[in-house]
């Protein structure tokens, strides 16, 4: 056994860079150590492929390295200890366990000469603890020592180690009408749900969710019992002008979402059509705009281009 740890001082004598790139056919961490239980979210298993991952906490909390060789005595000896201790401080450092047969140039980046070793990492600097099996009292007074200068460093996290999932955030409550018509469209009534969505624009004009949802309901009734080939292939022998058909067509494209193909459609009738046929198809655009995100590009350029049309 070795002797007692050094008083702990934050320097960078150890190089970690080297490890930034994993070897080819490095294999995923996961391992597990001899004789020793996992304490929860407060202990990992590190390879080279995953090491600089762990070192990225060390800004949160401090995370202790401990490279061991399985079968060696004092490893053996160690690492239960270890683990069960990390279990204990309930996530105030991590544990990031190394198995130096398989990680070789972690022990290298540490210079460790010798295992078991025991080292951590606060704010990716490198300081060393203590090498061989200590009791697990000694132990505590290396990690309660660790966690003094980490606080002082401003290193004073703490992990999540309940081992639960954390609970989704209960999903908001939507307005009365608002509900009313998600209900309505569920149930098949898009009557129903345009009703509701009418009715709550009533109540608040401005009601985006309400407007965006009218106009999909109106969509969903217009081509209620559409051929959609068939609409298209209309509006391909149609004029560019033929209102009726054309809005059909474009109608079938956004319901597709094909919103460029939609959009420039209804922008062509506007180009050649004037007085209340004009104004029609201007109506129905920005009907249909309501259905595409705001920052979609394809909103964006069909603004652009109806304002080119319009004057």
């Amino acid at each position: 056994m070795s002797q007692p740890p050094p008083s702990l001082n934050l320097r960078g004598a150890v190089d970690l860079s080297a490890l930034s790139g994993p070897p080819p056919g490095q294999r995923p961490a996961g391992g597990t150590t001899p004789g020793g239980t996992a304490g929860g979210g407060a202990v990992v298993d590190v390879t080279e492929a995953t090491f600089n991952d762990v070192v990225q906490q060390s800004a949160q909390v401090p995370v202790v390295v401990a490279l061991y060789q399985p079968g060696e005595a004092n490893s053996d000896e160690l690492m239960p200890a270890l683990t069960e201790l990390a279990g204990s401080y309930a996530g105030r450092f991590l544990l990031a366990r190394v198995d130096v047969t398989t990680s070789p140039r972690i022990a290298q980046a540490f210079q460790v000469q010798a295992v078991p070793s025991v080292l951590a990492v606060m704010k990716g600097q490198p300081l060393p603890l203590f090498q061989g099996a200590y009791p697990a009292e000694q132990i505590r007074q290396v990690l309660d020592e660790l966690l003094r200068v980490a606080a002082e460093n401003g290193v004073s996290g703490q992990l999540d180690v309940s081992g639960e999932e954390p609970e989704e955030a209960p999903e908001p409550e939507l307005p009365p009408l608002i509900q009313a018509a998600y209900d309505a469209i569920d149930a098949d009534d898009l009557d129903g749900a345009a009703a509701a969505f009418e009715q709550a624009l009533k109540e608040n004009p401005a009601d985006a969710e309400a407007k965006a949802g009218l106009a999909q309901v109106n969509l969903l009734r217009r081509l209620n019992g559409v051929d959609a080939i068939s609409a298209l292939t209309a509006a391909r022998d149609a004029a560019p002008g033929d209102l009726p058909v054309q809005l059909v067509a474009a109608d079938v494209e956004i319901g597709a979402g094909q919103l460029a193909a939609g959009y420039a459609r209804v922008i062509g009738v506007i180009r050649v059509t004037a007085g209340p046929e004009r104004e029609e198809a201007r109506l129905r655009l920005l009907d249909l705009f309501l259905l595409a995100p705001e920052d979609s590009q394809e909103l964006i350029k069909a603004r652009r281009d109806l304002a080119v049309a319009l004057f």
